[in-house]
């Protein structure tokens, strides 16, 4: 049974190939506000990052010396959500797709951890999350899609 005082959280990264404004990206910049809305709807959504705009997260600053690296941040009530989200709607394109827009990193770039219903994760939290699952490998305090733990710490 799922522990149900504890929500997920997830952090990602990406190094565009160019400055948002760049015509390279058009296609990544262009959905970000659909794709962002849809995570908003979707079951099983409690919150995502945001910048002052209150749209996106690209003018958040982060703690990332590359302007060219852009964060990604939100709660769900569980895996599933984030699943579904994740993979059965157009957000899968824009994965599928991210070599036209993104250049390769060493690591992952992506990261999930429980967190208490109520607290709202931060950028700084996320990156350390980020670095612990690519220093240390996959635990319940961070973990990715590959090696997946339920909220009780058990791996799936």
């Amino acid at each position: 049974m799922e522990n149900t005082q504890l929500y997920l959280a997830q952090f990602n990264i990406i190094k565009l190939k160019d400055k948002l404004d760049s015509p390279i990206v058009k296609e990544f910049r262009d959905f970000l506000a659909p794709v962002n809305q849809l995570a908003e709807e979707s079951p099983g959504f409690i919150w995502r990052l945001k910048d002052d705009n209150g749209n996106d997260a690209t003018d958040v600053e982060t703690p990332y010396e590359d302007e060219l690296i852009f964060v990604n941040m939100s709660v769900w009530e569980d895996y599933q959500s984030l699943k579904d989200y994740t993979y059965q709607t157009v957000h899968s394109y824009f994965l599928k797709s991210r070599k036209k827009w993104s250049t390769e990193m060493e690591g992952l770039k992506a990261v999930m951890w429980y967190i208490p219903k109520g607290e709202i994760p931060t950028v700084e939290q996320g990156k350390e999350k980020l670095e612990q699952l690519n220093n240390l490998g996959a635990s319940p305090d961070a973990f990715s899609m590959k090696e997946i733990y339920d909220s009780n710490g058990l791996k799936i």
